[in-house]
């Protein structure tokens, strides 16, 4: 299983999917179930600064929580993890809770940049798959609480580029395309095509994955944090971008002709977390809000909104969770197709040849 060998069981997507697998019937309303989690007294009346990914949150999600507790939340958004880190490097502005991948979990712990967490405050950490619970990043799950999965691939309109089935295709397609602003993925893929280690330490190999991507952006025609918008007004043919973000654009689109791909030779899987920031200035609803987002119809909620599958097994037994997303194989396959999947690690000092690498391709690509 290459370096899928953590004890998890990923939900990863991995198939092509088209939008109509996505496809609602327009006459059908579904009932909103009620919301029975509590709020702890503690909690009541605080404020809360929340740093997340943008897409990343139920529609609801935020307001919900604000009610139940009467407190005022700050929900802020970060592009990248590295963009997170470094914010984190320069000093906390003053948040609470952010939601890092697996390996940004490992350096911001490593440089003290988050704490430890309560676990017996948090009573629906039960629900976490048993699957999810002590990776690799964080085995006593002392400083993070899982959250929800993705994978890195190809979303890509049908009409304009035909079926692609691999990353060489891509790369060598003939036509407008955008890659996501995210260094360790796009370079963690170069890595895997050129045979070797994903989370590669080494100066020179890192150097040759730069090297490969440089000489296949030739159709780049952007590089954005978040090209998904752009992707659906026709600015080009294909974007490499994260997974639940993609079905969202395909649910939007509700035609045809939008495919997300993982192709079969491998790319990035990953696991966002909930952390408690180094000096959050409010820890008891920072706790509260973790317990709140774990409540199994809260986090189903989300799950329907944003399209990414989750480490929350209360949720997937709830029943809430839409019946397209979850009984569709390409969401939830078995797991035999998650053997060509990894996860980032990190990789301590070498973290500045994989800056230095992306800088040089932000600044010599093609576009």
């Amino acid at each position: 299983m290459r370096q899928f060998v953590y004890r998890v069981c990923i939900l990863a997507l991995v198939a092509l999917i088209p939008a109509q697998v996505f496809a609602q019937e327009d006459d059908v309303e579904q009932e909103i179930p009620e919301i029975e989690w509590v709020c702890p007294e503690e909690a009541i009346g605080g404020r809360l600064n929340v740093y997340n990914w943008s897409g990343y949150i139920g529609d609801t999600t935020i307001s919900t929580f604000e009610e139940l507790c009467d407190v005022t939340v700050t929900y802020d958004v970060f592009d990248s993890n590295e963009s997170l880190i470094a914010r984190m490097r320069q000093g906390n502005s003053g948040y609470d809770v952010a939601f890092p991948n697996e390996y940004a979990v490992s350096i911001l712990i490593r440089d003290g940049l988050i704490q430890p967490i309560d676990l017996e405050v948090i009573p629906n950490f039960a629900h976490v798959g048993e699957n999810y619970k002590g990776l690799f990043f964080d085995p006593e799950n002392e400083y993070s609480v899982p959250y929800l999965l993705g994978t890195f691939g190809i979303l890509y309109d049908r009409d304009r580029t035909g079926d692609i089935e691999t990353w060489e295709e891509a790369f060598a397609h003939d036509g407008p395309v955008a890659w996501t602003d995210d260094g360790r993925s796009m370079l963690a893929v170069a890595l895997d095509l050129l045979g070797y280690p994903t989370n590669s330490v080494d100066e020179d190999e890192i150097a040759e994955a730069r090297d490969f991507l440089l000489a296949n952006s030739g159709n780049v025609v952007t590089i954005v944090a978040d090209p998904n918008q752009q992707f659906a007004g026709g600015e080009f043919d294909i974007a490499f971008v994260y997974s639940g973000d993609a079905y969202q654009r395909i649910l939007q689109c509700e035609c045809d002709n939008f495919v997300y791909l993982v192709p079969a030779s491998g790319s990035v899987a990953d696991i966002a977390n909930m952390v408690l920031l180094h000096r959050a200035p409010n820890p008891e609803v920072a706790l509260a809000f973790m317990d709140y987002i774990l409540d199994p119809v809260v986090n189903a909620l989300i799950v329907n909104d944003v399209v990414y599958p989750t480490s929350n097994q209360g949720a997937i037994d709830s029943g809430l969770i839409d019946e397209e997303i979850l009984s569709n194989p390409a969401v939830w396959p078995d797991e035999e197709a998650l053997e060509s999947l990894f996860f980032l690690e990190d990789v301590e000092e070498a973290e500045f040849y994989y800056n230095d690498a992306w800088d040089e391709i932000l600044v010599g690509a093609s576009y």
